[in-house]
């Protein structure tokens, strides 16, 4: 196992959550040869864009190194895929921008970029007939804000942080708070994530459905956090019966360890931009995947091996 910076937080010195032990067992492959033993993909829970982006690449490149056995592995999402990463149970893994942000990344530390994949949107959602018409209404209302080391978790906390809002938070993945708001558990439930969303794509072909308006939180986080947060709208065609609706997004980065072989991460870089079209026609946000904003990283280095990749690929 490769040894780790001590700048990161104390969280991510801890041990990987029990599941995904389980999950795992060993520590990743950490070999000069470009075709290692094995390749383990961490992404997200049931019901989320992480998971089924995450599946998609590992069966690319699980085509592109026939001597290798790739594994998509399901976690809470971006907190817990870099949990894995540091403590070298995965090889790659998808993670939201403000989470990295979150855990200080530095020149020196254990974690790479392979490039940026596509924007999440942050997902506000009630069934039509709820009074919540804004984020003040949701004020001691009972409400899903992502499952724990979940990336929709996090930018939650920052909403609160940043807003006061007091509700009573509960602590779900995607598909479990569209089932449990669809039952009437729970009042709204937030999301993190690419467009569409399977839960919320289901939910709104079982139940009339809404998004509420979050432009003026949009506004505020920006203001606060100009390198993390965007003002962004969820189109009308993105849910069935569900009008366009002013949010805000975040980037999302493929990651890797630092350690990872040059070669590996160039093999990796390639299957995931050259195979952004097949991905694309299951995977519709895959679209946004491509080698111009593939480099926009922001404070995460680029891997090695990326880079060379990029720089052979330039756009001319």
């Amino acid at each position: 196992m490769h040894p780790r910076g001590p700048h990161r937080r104390a969280a991510l010195r801890g041990a990987a959550g029990a599941v995904v032990a389980v999950a795992l067992g060993g520590c990743a492959w950490r070999g000069p040869s470009p075709s290692p033993p094995s390749l383990v993909v961490a992404t997200g829970p049931p019901g989320a864009v992480y998971r089924e982006i995450g599946a998609e690449i590992a069966e690319l490149l699980d085509a592109r190194l026939p001597d290798t056995r790739v594994r998509s592995v399901e976690t809470g999402a971006s907190h817990d895929n870099l949990r894995l990463i540091e403590a070298g149970e995965a090889d790659l893994g998808l993670a939201n921008l403000d989470s990295i942000l979150a855990e200080e990344v530095a020149e020196s530390g254990p974690l790479r970029a392979i490039g940026r994949l596509y924007d999440s949107f942050v997902h506000l959602v009630v069934l039509d007939g709820s009074p919540v018409r804004g984020l003040d209404d949701l004020e001691g209302r009972r409400v899903s804000v992502g499952a724990s080391g979940s990336g929709t978790g996090f930018t939650v906390d920052q909403i609160v942080e940043e807003t006061g809002l007091e509700m009573e938070e509960v602590r779900l993945d995607q598909a479990s708070s569209a089932e449990a708001l669809s039952r009437g558990e729970i009042d709204a439930m937030f999301s993190l994530t690419g467009l569409p969303t399977p839960a919320i794509a289901e939910l709104a072909r079982e139940h009339a459905t809404r998004l509420i308006d979050l432009s003026d939180t949009a506004a505020v986080m920006a203001e606060s956090h100009p390198v993390t947060y965007f003002p962004a709208t969820i189109p009308g065609t993105t849910y069935e019966g569900v009008p366009a609706c002013p949010t805000m997004s975040v980037p999302n980065l493929l990651l890797c360890p630092a350690d990872l072989p040059d070669d590996l991460a160039h093999v990796v870089a390639d299957t995931v931009y050259t195979g952004a079209r097949r991905i694309a026609a299951t995977r519709p946000e895959a679209a946004q995947i491509n080698v111009r904003t593939g480099i926009s990283t922001g404070v995460v280095p680029l891997h090695p091996g990326a880079a060379r990749w990029y720089r052979d690929n330039k756009p001319s």
